[in-house]
């Protein structure tokens, strides 16, 4: 009696066991094909990228601010000292991708939108003008020794993974506006510069920023500098700081920052107040404290487009550089410079 119980188990064991083999076995096959598809998809994309030849703007003329001189460079070579100078090396790979798209698309606006602006050369240096960028040399002196190497390969690989990518809407390259930290909420263009309302740099919420430094910051003047600072521009200038208005914030923009203020008899645009009063961004508090008046303000920049430390946030969710890019600028394709 036990024999045929024990044979009656066996079988059933078998019947039941084999079947759920021969299906594990495929599924672990097809796990390793979808694997090395992706692996071979990546290793054609790399392939395709070190091969990659521009058809135009391969070549662009460099004004260096300093110097007046021009040079002649080529677009993802001057691409390595834009990115590295204006992202840190330690951010994640896919915000690095991001931002090296980023700066090659505002590149080829520029050129094609120049209208002579720096005379012989189609872009400068100056990062209030166009865009910061620094040599290899001067980039490597800036790091530490031992991590030197190892950021430039990293700012290499996210211009060259990125090779003839652009960002476009309507098949037109965009005016790539971006800026260090939104605060959680990015500017519509029509708030900073007024008439210039391009449909694809709206206001957008990003989570994760207030974790970086550029996230907070403080201004603290005296009553004094604070008027000496308007008078630079608006001589007829008087504020009575006995009225309990004398400063008061009179319209805000739709992302929350400052649209225009008054001080004393003074009405000016938040961006203004920015400029004179060297705010980080118009997103700002204030009160008065005895002598002093002390500046809350949230974010770094203008605003408008990308956020990096945006973009570095959402690339520690998980995001791709193309996901990134489609998050802050509205309604665009990422296409090869080529097909223009």
């Amino acid at each position: 009696m036990k024999k045929i119980l024990l044979y009656f188990i066996g079988f059933l064991t078998i019947l039941f066991i084999i079947p759920v083999i021969c299906t594990i076995v495929p599924q672990n096959n097809n796990i390793e094909e979808v694997v090395a598809n992706e692996e071979n998809e990546k290793l054609n994309k790399e392939n395709n990228k070190k091969q990659y030849e521009y058809n135009k703007y391969g070549t662009i003329k460099l004004l260096h601010s300093k110097t007046n001189q021009i040079e002649e460079i080529q677009l993802d070579e001057y691409l390595y000292g834009v990115v590295s100078s204006e992202m840190p090396a330690n951010y994640e790979a896919e915000a690095l991708k991001a931002q090296a798209v980023v700066a090659r698309t505002y590149t080829i606006y520029q050129i094609i939108n120049n209208n002579g602006k720096h005379e012989n050369a189609e872009i400068c240096d100056d990062s209030n003008c166009c865009q910061a960028w620094i040599s290899k040399q001067d980039r490597l002196e800036k790091w530490e020794a031992e991590e030197a190497e190892e950021n430039w390969n990293k700012i290499v690989d996210a211009v060259d993974s990125t090779k003839g990518e652009i960002i476009t809407y309507n098949g037109v390259p965009i005016n790539a506006f971006f800026h260090a930290n939104s605060g959680g909420i990015t500017e519509s263009s029509l708030n900073i510069w007024g008439e210039v309302d391009y449909p694809y740099l709206k206001s957008v919420e990003t989570s994760g920023e207030e974790g970086y430094t550029q996230y907070k910051s403080e201004v603290i003047l005296t009553k004094e500098e604070l008027l000496n600072k308007l008078k630079t521009k608006y001589e007829d200038c008087s504020i009575d700081f006995s009225n309990q208005d004398c400063i008061q914030i009179l319209e805000y923009t739709t992302s929350g920052r400052v649209k225009t203020i008054k001080f004393g008899n003074t009405e000016i645009a938040g961006t203004e107040a920015r400029t004179l009063l060297e705010l980080k961004s118009t997103n700002f508090t204030f009160k008065i404290d005895g002598e002093n008046i002390i500046f809350s303000v949230i974010g770094y920049g203008h605003g408008v487009g990308m956020s990096q430390t945006g973009a570095d946030a959402l690339a520690k969710e998980g995001l791709k550089y193309d996901e990134i890019i489609k998050h802050f600028y509205t309604d665009v394709e990422i296409i090869d410079v080529n097909s223009l």
